[in-house]
């Protein structure tokens, strides 16, 4: 059986390693996992309570068309129901977007280190990646503006980004789409975005009747805490939303995800107690790397980025050993680790091992 030539080498997604491998592997009673920005304090009452009242429906298939939660999408942004799309987790929707726009020859412009399945799905396409340096952590609107051809057909912008958590704000992003060929879609990540209070982060999806070339992405795998659910949104202008549509598979998303969503959805309670508690969490990460002598990149997400100036997947494997686990392997910043902003007490007991890891190392050298 031979593959499609172009996917033989594709490295497959490594996500955060599992709690019970490491506990497995290293003979550990207790670890900690801040890698794969999950939401520490779990995921609403009520969504728990929708899931349960749906066990009874079972057997039956989903709406496939997610009425009622894209109702509800629809009104909580004041657009129309046609103008939403779900996925299995915002990163099928990314899928979907590379295979109902993307052909072979087709360029498609991306930050050179941000959420990789922006590259992956474009190399199953098949398509010419142009891969843009970040400036400062953050993504250089004027030099990928700078790299649109006539060959151009999508441009990705993780805003905030990860892996840096650093953000593009507003002006910056209207500009750039003012100057973005109408022809060309712009697709704005946005799975960070419930955590952000800065005026200055852009209203993108007030921007779309300006800008129909343009989609937001969001998902409720973050701050709603229903990661394990798979269940993202898209919105955009109907046309684009169509599009996308007809490469969506039947049923992508379960009864549980859309229940627990809408559920979710209407408890905007849980959602500012997470975001306020993320936003201490956020700064006391910031002192500690500040006492530490560690640069970090601003902090916009669940996450932040820090250079703990030595090898970071030196820093990753002696952290492991002691029942941390984090996120390193950034090819562009070899000596950065992301680590996702947990309770208080994981938090501290992040910066005391930390700590400890640095003058182990220090030691040895």
């Amino acid at each position: 059986m031979i593959p499609k030539p172009n996917i033989v080498h594709l490295p497959v997604y490594q996500p955060g390693k599992p709690v019970d491998d490491v506990k497995r592997e290293l003979g550990l009673t207790e670890v900690i996992k801040l890698a794969s920005n999950e939401n520490p304090f779990g995921s609403s009452p009520k969504a728990k309570e929708a899931i349960v009242r749906e066990l009874d429906n079972i057997s039956i298939y989903p709406d496939g068309a997610a009425v009622e939660l894209t109702d509800a999408i629809a009104r909580k942004f004041d657009v129309n129901a046609d103008q939403v799309i779900f996925g299995a987790g915002s990163d099928e929707i990314i899928l979907m977007i590379a295979r109902a726009f993307l052909v072979p020859g087709d360029e498609t412009i991306m930050a050179d280190q941000t959420f990789p399945q922006y590259k992956h799905n474009a190399q199953i396409e098949n398509a010419v990646i142009i891969e843009v340096p970040l400036k400062e952590g953050t993504h250089d609107l004027n030099a990928m503006l700078e790299r649109v051809t006539d060959k151009t057909k999508v441009i990705w912008i993780c805003n905030p980004n990860n892996p840096t958590g650093t953000i593009n704000v507003a002006d910056e992003v209207e500009r750039f789409l003012s100057r973005v060929p109408s022809n060309v879609l712009v697709v704005l990540d946005e799975a960070y975005c419930e955590y952000i209070e800065d005026p200055a982060f852009p209203d993108v999806i007030k921007l779309l009747k300006k800008y129909p070339n343009v989609i937001v992405l969001r998902t409720f795998s973050k701050i709603y805490g229903l990661a394990s659910l798979r269940i993202g949104y898209g919105i955009g202008r109907p046309d684009v939303i169509r599009s996308i549509n007809q490469v969506r598979e039947p049923f992508n998303t379960s009864r549980f995800g859309q229940a627990a969503a809408l559920a979710a959805l209407a408890d905007e309670s849980f959602i500012e107690e997470c975001r306020a508690a993320n936003k201490q969490g956020l700064a006391y990460f910031n002192s500690s790397f500040a006492e530490l002598g560690l640069p970090a990149f601003p902090a916009y997400g669940n996450f932040i980025m820090v250079d703990v100036k030595r090898p970071g997947q030196e820093v990753f494997d002696a952290l492991l050993r002691k029942g941390i686990i984090v996120r390193a392997g950034h090819k562009l910043y070899p000596t950065h680790i992301r680590i996702t902003v947990g309770s208080q007490e994981q938090n501290e007991k992040v910066i005391a091992a930390l700590t400890a890891v640095l003058q182990e190392i220090a030691v040895k050298v």
